[in-house]
């Protein structure tokens, strides 16, 4: 019996070596491996810069410049590595799971998003990686200057009334309700599906105060129920508000199928309330974002003066 080997296992050994560094040296764009610039001893090089730039292009519609691409791969490094200073590091189900989350808001699947990137000649992992920047700056900025971040009430009214007399609040509701899921592992069959929904408004024509609800799930297998939370008339859009102010309290709503199973929610309490007028939410939101964006600023500015940024290649 005989054994074919590759040709470079016949040669000398310099030769073999120099042969095998030729092969891969072709199978791979020198300039995609030009590195440009190196950021704490991190890497960009011309493939990141172009990958990130067909992102940028796609999500923003613009072609941005080389430099402004640069920027923000240093920034991203910056951020990445602060966070590990501090113990934000977001693992990959963390980002998978933001991934899968951006996809649904675009009403399609993670695969579909996958593609539709490919088709762009984007790697998904770029995207990923700007995802996980995001997420790790976030949560840094909104922890470590927390209190910087607050906007006073008083602010807020005085910011109201100088657009004239309008009202700071006016009256709405307030819904106390706690979710419920039961559970339907993902590939599970549509038989199994329908006999959960069954399952659903068998329970929903049983319970009648969240008593009856919290003692009923906390003991059903493949079920949970989560802690109440409680929201008002301007946290929730109007077809949910409809459902709430339909639904008996004590009661659950209808059941619908969703990524964790079958999700309903029990309603605790519903009574009036007052809640901050659309204009004054406008403005609160306003404010924190003008707040938010100068405190990251200034941040990612001693940030990187602290950096390493050593240009090899524009």
């Amino acid at each position: 019996m005989t054994t074919s080997l590759p040709v470079f296992r016949l040669l000398p050994p310099a030769l073999g070596a120099l042969l095998v560094a030729m092969l891969v040296l072709a199978g791979a764009p020198a300039r995609a491996q030009n590195i440009v610039v190196m950021v704490n001893g991190d890497p960009i090089t011309d493939f990141d810069i172009e990958q990130r730039s067909k992102l940028d292009t796609l999500t923003t519609q613009k072609t941005p410049s080389r430099q402004d691409v640069i920027n923000a791969l240093i920034d991203d490094k910056i951020k990445i590595k602060e966070g590990k200073k501090y113990g934000v590091d977001p693992t990959a189900a963390d980002v998978n799971q933001s991934y899968e989350g951006m996809a649904q808001r675009m009403r399609i699947s993670p695969d579909q998003l996958t593609k539709s990137l490919e088709v762009k000649g984007i790697r998904p992992d770029v995207l990923k990686s700007r995802m996980k920047s995001e997420m790790v700056w976030t949560s840094l900025v909104r922890g470590r200057f927390k209190e910087k971040l607050i906007v006073g009430e008083k602010d807020v009214a005085d910011k109201v009334r100088e657009g004239g007399t309008e009202k700071l609040q006016i009256e709405g509701t307030e819904y106390k309700m706690q979710p419920i899921v039961l559970i339907v592992p993902r590939g599970s069959s549509a038989g199994l599906q329908e006999s959960r929904m069954k399952e659903a408004e068998t329970y929903r024509a049983r319970i009648g105060s969240c008593e009856e609800a919290n003692s009923l799930f906390r003991a059903t297998p493949n079920a949970t129920i989560r802690e109440s939370v409680t929201k008002t008339t301007a946290d929730l859009p109007e077809a949910l508000r409809k459902v709430l102010d339909d639904t008996p309290i004590g009661h659950l709503t209808a059941p619908e199928v969703t990524k964790a199973g079958i999700e309903m929610v029990v309603l605790c309490d519903r009574k009036p309330t007052t809640i901050d007028t659309p204009k004054k939410r406008e403005i609160r939101d306003k404010m924190y974002v003008e707040k938010y964006e100068k405190t990251q600023k200034a941040y990612l500015d001693e940030l990187r003066k602290a950096a390493m940024i050593e240009y090899r290649n524009r």
